[in-house]
């Protein structure tokens, strides 16, 4: 063993107990959510481990695992529903999954969420405690599994892959590993559409880091080896790797379809999806208060995108460092200025947990019987919520 190896593994050991309790904390919270889950759906005679690997966008993963892309299917009112849609990093390694053990595509789909929501954890944690401590770092992994929609990070969806890959490539750049970081980016561009956000957040800092090269002290949240003999080749590489991931699939997907770079947009149009601003979302607002049983439900939008907003302006002012500023109000952007399936949009903004911080400090500064009884009620609750979900309407 190299002295570099007997370096690193006390290092990722320490790494580890660090986040420890973060991480059992966030075990704890899951497994209420999945015994909630559970026992409601026994109770209405439904499979909680269908609703988990076998519904929604989970069935549209493993058919790409299974058959490739090529699958489509054509609405009532003309629409394609196209499996071009789903980017491919999930349904490769749940191909994996089943090649290297006796899974099913669907059991690798879980299996994969199940270790990716752990590393998202771990990835979380980090960045919280090299950015405002441990405390609040252990206190931001809980608040994002106690999210009402947490339950979505044990399905086998993308959602959890893509946060472990955003949360890990964040702290890369906070380190300085232009490389690593830009790597998961690419990584992170496989994975999701929202991948761009991560490539802004890599790219950003970069461009910043080379602004502040005369500098003789690193910038806010950034580690020294940023401006290490090098660094400046290393932040180049990281930068050119980072987009590889997703322009490569929209570039790929355009040439498949025929149509050109723009390929990959007529794809989402056929599910009705795309970017419009938010004229939709807030025209779909806007028609719940039409009624009064409704405009309850208007109403409680209207505060949900006013807290999120919040939370956001919240992370500006305390000054947040840039990549995970950057990375967060695109997510939010993208999230909240979809046009379509609106329904989706708590979960689709899940992978923005630099919002939570403020609320993580906030925790972090009670006492630890008062935070934990803050976190215990809401973890009741939001097990609760999410096998009523699931079991309801579910995510689209």
């Amino acid at each position: 063993m190299t002295d570099l190896e007997t370096r690193a593994a006390p290092a990722r050991a320490g790494a580890l107990r660090r986040g420890g309790p973060a991480l059992l904390g966030y075990a704890a919270v899951r497994a209420l959510g999945l015994i909630a889950l559970a026992l409601w759906s026994a109770a209405h005679d439904k499979s909680a481990y269908t609703l988990l690997t076998a519904r929604w966008d989970a069935l549209w993963y493993t058919r790409v695992a299974e058959l490739g892309y090529g699958y489509e299917v054509r609405m009532p009112n003309g629409d394609v529903h196209s499996n071009l849609a789903f980017f491919p990093l999930l349904p490769w390694l749940e191909r994996l999954a089943a090649a290297v053990s006796r899974l099913s595509y669907a059991d690798g789909g879980f299996v994969v969420s199940l270790f990716a929501s752990l590393a998202a954890a771990w990835g979380i944690f980090a960045v919280a405690d090299r950015v405002y401590g441990r405390r609040a770092g252990v206190c931001a992994v809980l608040l994002w599994a106690v999210l009402p929609v947490g339950i979505v990070q044990s399905m086998a969806y993308s959602e959890s892959l893509f946060t472990a890959l955003a949360a890990w490539s964040l702290y890369a750049v906070l380190t300085g590993r232009w490389v690593t970081a830009g790597t998961l980016a690419l990584l992170a561009g496989l994975t999701r559409p929202v991948g761009l956000a991560v490539v802004a957040a890599v790219w950003t800092a970069a461009i910043a880091s080379f602004v502040r090269d005369r500098d003789t002290t690193a910038p806010h949240g950034m580690h020294e080896e940023a401006h290490a003999p090098g660094g400046a080749a290393r932040r180049v590489l990281g930068m050119l790797l980072a987009p590889l991931g997703a322009a490569g699939y929209v570039l790929w997907v355009g040439h498949r379809t025929g149509k050109g770079p723009l390929g990959y947009l007529d794809v989402q149009a056929g599910w009705r999806n795309g970017f419009d601003g938010g004229y939709a979302f807030a025209r779909f607002v806007a028609e719940k208060f039409t009624s009064f049983p409704s405009a309850l439900a208007g109403a409680g939008l209207v505060l949900g995108v006013a807290l999120v907003v919040w939370l956001y302006v919240v992370c500006v002012r305390q000054g947040q460092p840039l990549p995970l500023l950057v990375y967060a109000g695109v997510v939010t952007a993208l999230a909240l200025c979809a046009s379509s399936y609106f329904g989706s949009k708590p979960r689709l903004l899940l992978p923005a947990f630099p919002l939570l911080l403020p609320l993580a400090r906030a925790l972090a500064r009670l006492r630890t019987r008062r935070s934990a009884l803050v976190v215990g009620s809401v973890a009741a609750l939001s097990a609760v919520y999410g096998a009523f979900w699931l079991n309801g309407s579910g995510p689209p």
